[in-house]
Order: structure tokens, then sequence, then C-alpha cells
């Protein structure tokens, strides 16, 4: 439940006659100057909660237990964990990850409700570095699994929930460049794997009792234009996610083989997932849909009878009415002649002239893609005559997983010349012009417009680089720093001397030279996991050092957050109004 002027949601259990609230947010976050509930999990029985607290804004989160019914808390506080849990089927066991002193997720416990935490037992401890460990539990409730996953290679042992004290089993032994996910439905594992050369993933099928990899068997083939991200199992019917073309699909299948069709959404670009359907036996299918037009909104899908219903829609204040919004999908011509998609979005009766101003948004890392998406707050800006873009370079998977394996490693540069080409294109198109084009990236996303600050300063009006990972060379380097191993397959590992000549050729800090740059706002958080605080800050004094031009560039360092950046429901706001406020500012200029 979102609760009126107040920075959290609250979530509610409800009956006919009654009403509870879990966990109110507003209450306990009091005292505190950063609150995030990592996770919640209820368990079988309906009579307990476990949730998780980070207070600090480090992602190291403490477990609680309460009682749902009467709010007694129970007295055990579990510390240092990645927030999430899972109970088992007794109700008084709760599996948890914990972190090393690299905040890497290493150990998965044991606990038992009203004892010791310093008494809980380790099931499992992941000493190779570049790995990380969770634990989950399957739709089924059958299961309970830990998966181990680095950049490239997985694996997952399972148990039964019914008997938490037992041992837990491989599905299938870890192989450099297997990467493989499961779901649970009847006599059988359902695989999401890469294996054989799937490199888009293909759907598999084994028998619980016969896990390795050669008794898989095919459910859905690999495709070379369509990749699988994700699938969600009914009695009936069993919903695929597909991404083709750089969008989403929602693909239905029944069982009897009778039915496979899409769901159609009819807009150029947007984003569309499977909500949380926890429900099994049924023929309605939950999901999350947004465009750039078209604000958060949950359906409620019939998979045999194909009717659709909106459930809930994100409330605009102000009169708010897509239709005087436009949204377009684009395709800039790479460097190297790839197609790299664009999604726009601007108000109706814009003229594209080249005098507009116009923000692009990247990021390109990891596999992560960022498809189209409603902001509230973007609305001011729109309304002023910015057009906003996201540009879908090479490093995210939009368009398969080929296009990430072509914006890592060696071919990381690819990500930083689809995003100058994406501008270069937009100013072409006469959306904008170099004195009103300004680039936003995060985390990953400010490495990019760091890079592309070296590599094409004279196309940028300003820059924002929210929490920016600038010092690559030197942060790869230190394996104390949370995340470094892991993501050698990432970047690379620079004590290698080919990674390290490639990194040190893009890395933002490493290639600031003594010319103009466009105007620049970088933000960072004291108590961030993810991108010390020392990156930015390096890179912001370096800058003020060797840039030859009079252009403001402001650092700005929150003292009480982290990555994330602020919690709640409003406090976030006021970083968006100074973003905002920073380029308008320079608008005037």
């Amino acid at each position: 439940m979102i609760t009126k002027n107040k920075d959290f949601s609250i979530p509610l259990r409800s009956s006919r006659n009654d009403e509870q609230i879990l966990l109110d947010g507003y209450e306990m976050s009091k005292g505190y100057s950063f609150f995030d509930v990592g996770g919640y999990s209820i368990s079988p029985d309906n009579s307990l909660i476990a949730y998780s607290i980070d207070t600090v804004s480090r992602r190291q989160y403490q477990i609680f237990v309460k009682e749902i019914a009467t709010g007694k808390m129970y007295p055990e506080v579990i510390q240092n964990t990645s927030g999430n849990m899972v109970w088992a089927n007794d109700n008084k066991t709760i599996f948890y990850s914990v972190k090393d002193e690299s905040l890497r997720p290493f150990r998965i416990m044991r606990h038992e409700i009203g004892t010791d935490p310093s008494k809980d037992v380790e099931v499992y401890r992941e000493d190779d570095a570049t790995f990380c460990a969770f634990v989950s539990k399957t739709k089924s409730e059958k299961y309970i699994v830990i998966i181990l996953e680095s950049t490239l290679t997985s694996e997952i042992r399972y148990l039964d929930a019914d008997n938490p004290k037992a041992e837990f089993k491989i599905i299938q032994k870890r192989q450099h460049d297997l990467l493989y996910g499961v779901g649970h439905y009847g006599d059988y594992f359902y695989i999401l794997t890469n294996a054989d050369g799937a490199k888009n993933y293909k759907l598999m099928r084994t028998p619980v009792n016969a896990t390795e990899k050669q008794h898989w068997e095919e459910v859905i083939p690999h495709r070379d234009d369509v990749l699988i991200e994700d699938f969600d199992l009914f009695s009936e019917f069993m919903v695929i996610e597909e991404r083709s073309k750089g969008l989403v699909n929602l693909r239905v299948m029944s069982w009897d083989g009778k039915a496979d069709y899409y769901i159609n959404f009819g807009e150029p670009a947007y984003t569309v997932e499977t909500s949380a359907n926890p429900e099994f036996d049924t023929t309605l299918l939950r999901y999350v849909y947004t465009s750039m037009t078209t604000p958060a909104s949950v359906y409620q899908y019939d998979m045999k009878a194909k009717t659709v219903e909106l459930l809930k829609r994100q409330e605009i204040v102000g009169g708010f009415e897509p239709s005087d919004y436009v949204t377009e999908r684009l395709y800039a011509p790479a460097k190297d002649g790839v197609q790299v998609p664009i999604s726009l979005v601007y108000k109706k009766g814009l003229v594209k002239n080249g005098d507009n101003p116009l923000v692009m948004f990247g990021y390109g890392s990891y596999g992560n893609s960022v498809d189209a998406y409603f902001s509230t707050a973007r609305l001011s800006m729109l309304d002023r005559g910015f057009v906003w873009a996201i540009a879908h370079i090479r490093g995210g998977e939009e368009m398969g997983r080929w296009w990430y394996e072509d914006g890592k490693l060696l071919k990381k540069k690819n990500t930083f010349t689809d995003f100058i080409a994406c501008a270069e294109y937009l100013v072409n198109q006469k959306f904008t012009n170099s004195k009103k084009l300004f680039a936003m990236g995060g985390s990953a996303g400010g490495l990019l417009v760091g890079a592309v600050a070296n590599m094409a300063p004279q196309l940028f009006k300003g820059i924002i680089a929210q929490v920016p990972f600038v010092d690559v060379v030197t942060t790869m380097l230190d394996d104390s720093i949370p995340l470094t191993t892991g993501e050698y397959d990432e970047w690379g590992n620079p004590n290698e001397k080919e990674y390290y000549d490639y990194i040190l050729s893009y890395s933002p800090y490493d290639n600031v030279e003594a010319k103009d740059y466009p105007a620049m706002l970088v933000t960072t958080g004291l108590h961030d996991s993810q991108v010390q605080y020392w990156e930015p800050a390096k890179w912001v004094a370096k800058l003020r050092e060797l840039k030859t031009d009079n252009n403001p560039l402001y650092l700005r360092t929150e003292m009480d957050f982290g990555h994330g950046g602020a919690s709640g429901r409003f406090e976030p706001y006021h970083e968006v109004a100074m973003e905002y406020a920073f380029m308008l500012d320079l608008l005037e200029k």
C-alpha cells in the first residue's frame, strides 16, 4: 500500500474482515538518515515475517523476525547479510547469506527461530572469490536452492524444503561458461541455460532425480534472434519472457500444446515484465507495463480467455494526458555499421529544428538492458521543451547476448563509441545541437559518460555522472574492494598486461587531459559500497587541475547515503531537482 505524504510504502495482509500492517516503514525509519527494507518473507503458516533492514546504505542488512498477529519481536538480530532469506516448510527455519569483508555474499547459513544467531549452522561456503552465494525457494515451495554465480558461470544446489537439515545436492556442477537457472514443476526441474553454445539461452527440463546435464531435454530451442530472459510456471500454462529486436515479449504456452501466442502491447518502445505470481493453480498472469508515455501499470491477464484488466496505474497529478507526448524508436549507425536503438519521448508539437535541449541516458554494462520507462519527474523537463533519449548501447542485452559480449572486456570501447554515435545521430536528425545536448549515466553508466567526456567533449553542453565508476585500473587492481574479483569477466583482470593496457586506454580518470570539457555535475555517497566515494573525488580533482575551460564542475558528496542514493519516496526527488537545475542553469548561459 502507498501511503499519502509518507516516504515508505506499507505491505499489508488483508482478508474480508481484517487488515494487518506487516511492516510500517514510516515508523521504523524514524531516527535514521537512511533506511531500506532489503526484503521480507512470510512463513508458510503465515504466522511469522522475517525481514531485513539497512540503515547505513552499505547493503549490509540485519535480519529480524516478528509474529504478525501480535507484533512480538523475536530477540535475535542476524548481522551482515545480503538481505534475502527463505523459510523452510517447518515454519521455524530460515536460510540466509552472509557477506565477507569485501561485501561478497559467500556463506549460506541455517537459523532456527528463537535461537542465538552465533549458533547458526553453515550449510555452504563459497571459497572462489569470483562467485557470490544467494538462497531462494522454488515457486512450488518444494525446494530451497542455493544459487552460486559469477559473470560467466553458475551452479545451483537444492534441498527438500520439508527437510531443512538434510544435505544440499548439486543440480549440475559448475563448468566455465555454463550459466543456468531453475524452476520446478511436478517431476521436473525446468532449466534456462546457455549450454552447448546457446548464447541466447534455451529452456530444458530434467527429472528431479536425474539432474546432471546429460539428462537435460529440450523444451524451447535456442534462436539466434531471440533472447530468452526468464520463465514462469503455472498449472496449465508456461510464460516466457523473450527479447527480440530490443523489446521484451511475453509468450504464453499451454502444457497441452493447444496455445502458443504473444501478448500484444501496441507501442513502439516499452518495458514489460511478469509481476509477482505466487499462485500456481491459476490462469491469471500479472505483469507490470510501462513506456515513456505510460505510467507504471499492473495488469491481470487471463491466459485462457485472452482478456486483460488494468488493476493499478501510477497516479500522476497535474492533469497528465499520455496523448500530449510522443515516443519514438530510432536506430543510429555505429562506428562499425551496427544499428543502435534509441528510445525517445517529447512533448507533442515539438519542432525538429536542431534547437531543442536533449538529455541522453545510457548504461551499457553487465548485460543489463535499459528499456523505455515512464518518469513522473521527467514530465517537467518535457513540458519545458526537452527531448529525453535512452541509448540502448552495446554492453546491455537489448539485442541479445551478443550485444552484451560486444560491449565488454576487449570490446568495451564499443559501449562508448555507440553512445557517441547516438549523440551525433540525434544532432544530425535535428533533434538538438551540441550546445543543448546533455549526457547522463550512473555507476557503470558514469564510467560511460566519463569516457565519452574524454573522447568527444565537444558534443555535449553538460554531463551528469552519478556515482561514477571512473578509476577503473586502480579499483580492478585492488581485490579487497567490493565487486572487484567477481568482475574480472566483465572488465578483464588488469594484473594481465593485455587487459591492463586496454582498461588504461579508456579509464576516465587515467585519460583526463589538458583540454576543454563540458560542464559537469558529479555525485557520490560516503557509504557507497559499489563505487567508493574517493573515485569520483579523485576524478574531479584531476579534472580541476588539468581542464582548460571555465565551465562549472560540481562534486556533490552525500554524507548519509550510498550507491543507490537517498531512501524513501520523496528524498530522491531532491537529487533529481538538483540535476535538472544544473541543466536548466546551463541553458541560460
